[in-house]
């Protein structure tokens, strides 16, 4: 990460370290403060003069140059002498700020956000009021009224996230603090009014109305507006709405009673649990988070009661659709990777009733179709929680539960499966061909039965394989199909893979655009899922630049799982050759995963710019099965281009 400018409070920058830069005076940070809120527009010289003296003095023009030159020695110290600036540039007429990274700007696409932790995060970058410095210039007003109400809008909309999300009590500190230092925003009082209602504070409620209700009259001398007055005629009367919605009343009330009715060392809690956690997984980033902190807590708990058939089911429910490779939480997934393998060692084969054979072993009796399912369920999940790895067993393991499902003849079963297949697809470049069977088949299957988290599957695992044979027309029906079952059925995380998918066809078309991968990212910040986040955004950007055959960024950045295949093309760009060729050396196979053709294609490029001939002949055969795709698109997120393009740089390279 780069320098980074802060307006929300006295005008400052902080380095890639998060120190603070030393700016000089009072007019080298007007003149920061005046580009930054020109957002990277050219301000003229002239202007700049105007704005920094009533009366300029003779030499004015001279001083603002003299500012300007003492700004970029502060933001970028190790520039060599002579070398074009990167941030503060002259063009034209006057200078420019290339950056974005502004903490103004950071808020304002926080503050667009559903999340309370997102909102939270937005809010806590205030450390005063914007331009505190320079709040009596004409050119910041404007601006400093926007923020300022953007703010306050801000906080309201916290209200109401926190509101949604059943945390009534959590909103009235901020709530109440908010309508006293703004007691004319009518809707922070309504706001407040309610998360004391739901918080069980009737009478505070009612309190809070009338104290709006005599600042209105008797400060401004008006009525309150129809939200207040309506929100006060409902609790008065005690308005089912007012306490959520219907489906919220009929979920308390079923909890209480299964609380009530089913002893608390029930064996039927486990299971009940199990159901919850895999429908809590689909529910958005906290149930996703959630789900997965207590799934292990679940699977020990059967465990402890020593019966194998219910650890095996607790393990099996949880057939929560899987698009992306590489695990949120490796340590976890070894662990249930384990207890799976113990589930299957204790549980008895099975054959069915006419003898056949249901899963390589052989066993009769009542319940042998029962359990071969359950054993099912238990490969499945093995090869699903092995994605990502170089085991074999993770393969072997998803054939055995595909076969089992087939010969069970059961839907639901063999989704799951196939899920566990499509996981295990990944043992070399260039099969998106085959993924694309296994979408098509999830989505005629589930269509059929009724199984929307597997239909919706189904359409990403199609979106990414047709993404990476370049066909976009389908990928774009796909990509649509999914967002509508996401939102007929409340699936969330569905837009985060839509939308960057939609990212990445931009650049795949010639359309790139980093504000569009930029607001992509922002989709993940609370989506639960590391596995996909970490180090996403630094690569897709790269992507771009390889696109435009421009150079790695320079400045620091997280890369997260993605550092050795990125790391030889960032020293390259700081003209580091020798480092760069010893990196190259060092590069690694890439994981069996969704982006194994973008790294190939990453560590040929570094290659071929160190003369690594070894690198360059791995790259070669890794990537040949795959000449017909397009790099990186079979993740449905990013591309480095057609793969050909790549095979034929090292065909001329060596």
């Amino acid at each position: 990460m780069g320098d980074v400018f802060g307006v929300l409070g006295p005008v400052t920058a902080w380095d890639g370290a998060g120190n603070a830069i030393d700016l000089k005076g009072p007019r080298h940070r007007a003149v920061l403060a005046r580009l930054i809120i020109a957002r990277g527009r050219v301000v003229p010289v002239g202007r700049l003069v105007d704005d920094l003296w009533t009366a300029p003095p003779e030499g004015a023009v001279a001083a603002v140059r003299t500012f300007v030159a003492a700004l970029r020695r502060a933001l970028e110290p190790e520039r060599p002498p002579r070398a074009r600036p990167r941030l503060l540039v002259t063009e034209g007429p006057g200078y420019a700020l290339r950056t974005s990274d502004v903490d103004a700007w950071w808020f304002e696409d926080a503050a667009s956000a559903t999340s309370p932790a997102r909102l939270e995060e937005a809010l806590a970058r205030w450390r005063g009021p914007a331009y505190a410095d320079f709040a009596d210039e004409p050119w910041t007003q404007a601006e400093r009224s926007r923020l300022a109400e953007l703010r306050l809008r801000t906080v309201e909309r916290l209200g109401e996230a926190r509101l949604s999300r059943g945390l009534a009590a959590e909103a009235v500190p901020d709530l109440d603090a908010h309508t006293s230092d703004h007691p004319w925003r009518e809707d922070a009082w309504r706001l407040l009014a309610l998360a004391l209602y739901r918080s069980g504070r009737q009478g505070d409620a009612l309190a809070v109305l009338r104290r709006a209700r005599a600042l209105l009259v008797e400060e401004l001398g008006v009525d309150p507006g129809p939200s207040l007055q309506r929100l006060e005629a409902d609790i008065l009367r005690q308005d089912d709405h007012l306490g959520g919605d219907a489906a919220a009343r009929v979920w308390s009330r079923t909890a209480a009673a299964y609380d009530r009715t089913v002893a608390s060392g029930a064996r039927s809690r486990l299971e009940s649990a199990a159901g919850l956690l895999r429908d809590l997984a689909v529910t958005g980033g906290g149930g996703l988070e959630a789900a997965r902190e207590h799934r292990m807590a679940a699977i020990a708990a059967a465990e402890e009661l020593g019966d194998a058939e219910l650890t095996a089911r607790m393990i099996g429910a949880y057939d929560v659709p899987a698009i992306w490779t590489r695990s949120d939480d490796p340590h976890q997934a070894a662990q249930v990777v384990a207890a799976a393998e113990r589930a299957l060692t204790a549980l008895p084969p099975a054959r069915a009733a006419d003898g056949r054979p249901l899963d390589g072993h052989a066993v009769d009796g009542p319940g042998a179709e029962g359990r071969a399912a359950i054993r099912a369920r238990l490969l499945a999940t093995i090869a699903l929680e092995s994605r990502g790895t170089r085991s074999t067993r993770g393969m072997e393991a998803a054939r055995q539960a595909e076969a089992i499902a087939r010969r069970l003849d059961d839907p639901a079963l063999l989704a799951f499966a196939l899920n566990a297949v499509f996981m295990q697809t990944f043992t070399r470049t260039g099969l998106a061909p085959e993924r694309d069977r296994i979408g098509a088949e999830l989505v005629a299957l589930a269509g059929r039965h009724g199984l929307v988290n597997a239909e919706i599957l189904g359409h990403l695992v199609r979106l990414q394989a047709r993404s990476a044979l370049a066909d976009f027309s389908a990928a774009d029906r796909h990509a649509s199909a999914a967002d509508a079952l996401a939102a007929r059925h409340e699936r969330p995380l569905v837009t985060v893979f839509t939308e960057w998918y939609r990212a990445m066809r931009q650049a795949a078309t010639g359309q790139a655009s980093e504000s569009a991968y930029r607001d992509a990212a922002a989709l993940l910040d609370g989506a639960g899922m590391p596995g996909l986040e970490n180090g996403l955004l630094p690569l897709a950007l790269l992507s771009l630049r390889v696109l435009d055959d421009r150079p790695a960024p320079i400045e620091p950045l997280d890369w997260g799982p993605y550092e050795p295949w990125a790391r030889p093309l960032v020293l390259l760009a700081r003209n580091r050759p020798a480092e760069a060729a010893a990196a190259v050396r060092r590069v690694p196979d890439p994981p069996r995963d969704l982006l194994q053709e973008a790294l190939w294609c990453l560590a040929a490029r570094a290659a071929i710019a160190v003369g690594d001939r070894t690198t360059m002949l791995r790259a070669r055969a890794a990537l040949t099965p795959a000449k017909r795709e397009l790099a990186g698109a079979a993740s449905g997120l990013l591309t480095l281009g057609p793969v050909k393009t790549h095979l034929a740089d090292l065909v001329r390279a060596l």
